[in-house]
């Protein structure tokens, strides 16, 4: 791969159409769509974030992931959860550190300003710290994961860094990026976020896949797999889905399935098999009690 200096030139020698973004997600086991491949297309060279929405298991994460393969750049994740704030995203100060400079100061009779105790030397980088001084020479992926489980606040926070690939420390003023990060932001959509962070963001629903490009998913995720046994999965999946559990089964609860299956020797899915490994996609024991209502052998389909 040439390298050109200027990261938006590096971003775009490799992806320099929608085409060959696909082929090139393709090629690391990432299959997409034709409107999931020009928002990532377009993301990346406009530039702007992308937020992802589904249901959880759609591959939502497994896209940021895939993109920092393709682009050869780290792939540096920020996991949200209530109760998220700056110490944890962004930064904190070495306190144990400057209290020790403290301490050796004293020692040494030397002054210390408070400049000279909230430098760049004693923060502590958080993971949209790190992206944003991330060096080059292509941006980052930052992955802000599941931003829906953090808070309104958290969203607040956020706007600066969206917006302009900044974020401002009070006692070290902006801080800019050189290479700005490639920002994906997913959501399962547990609650609706604030107009203005999707208003910086491109925004792209990702659906559950066709049975067939599922099927291939899984044959390119499990090595190995009998296209029968992979259809079949890819089957029961549908109609799982189809059915009123509360939490249906994403792609990697597949993908997941046909390895155990594939681990236990199962060569074609029936009810004793299902019966056995209904953990590995379902993980809510009143979903299981649904589809056991409803007759395991219904999950084979008639005839198998």
């Amino acid at each position: 791969m040439s390298a050109t200096g200027d990261p938006q030139s590096e971003v775009a020698h490799l992806v320099p159409d929608v085409e060959t973004l696909a082929q090139r997600l393709a090629a690391v086991d990432y299959l997409v769509d034709e409107g999931l491949a020009t928002s990532i297309f377009l993301s990346l060279r406009l530039p702007q974030p992308l937020l992802l929405e589904g249901e959880a298991g759609v591959g939502k994460t497994e896209a940021a992931k895939s993109l920092a393969a393709v682009l050869d750049t780290p792939l540096i994740r920020l996991q949200c959860y209530e109760g998220i704030d700056a110490a944890e995203a962004l930064y904190e100060w070495n306190y144990p550190r400057q209290l020790l400079s403290i301490r050796l100061a004293d020692a040494s009779g030397e002054r210390l300003s408070e400049e000279d105790l909230f430098g760049p030397d004693y923060l502590i980088r958080r993971p949209l710290l790190r992206a944003l001084e991330h060096p080059g020479p292509r941006p980052a992926v930052l992955l802000i994961d599941e931003i829906d489980r953090a808070d309104d606040d958290f969203e607040a926070f956020l706007l600066e860094l969206l917006g302009e690939a900044a974020i401002t420390i009070p006692e070290l003023g902006p801080i800019r990026a050189t290479h700005p990060p490639i920002i994906v932001l997913t959501s399962n959509r547990t609650r609706d976020l604030h107009d203005a962070v999707k208003r910086r963001c491109l925004y792209q629903w990702i659906e559950y896949p066709s049975r067939e490009r599922e099927v291939e998913i899984i044959r390119r995720r499990v090595k190995g797999v009998s296209e029968t046994l992979a259809v079949q999965v890819a089957d029961a999946i549908s109609r799982i889905r189809d059915s009123d559990v509360q939490k249906p089964p994403g792609v990697a609860e597949a993908i997941d399935w046909v390895a155990a299956l594939e681990l236990l020797g199962v060569e074609r899915l029936d009810a004793a098999a299902i019966e056995r490994t209904l953990g590995s996609v379902l993980k809510y024991s009143e979903d299981q009690d649904v589809v056991r209502a409803a007759g395991l052998e219904q999950l084979v389909g008639a005839g198998e």
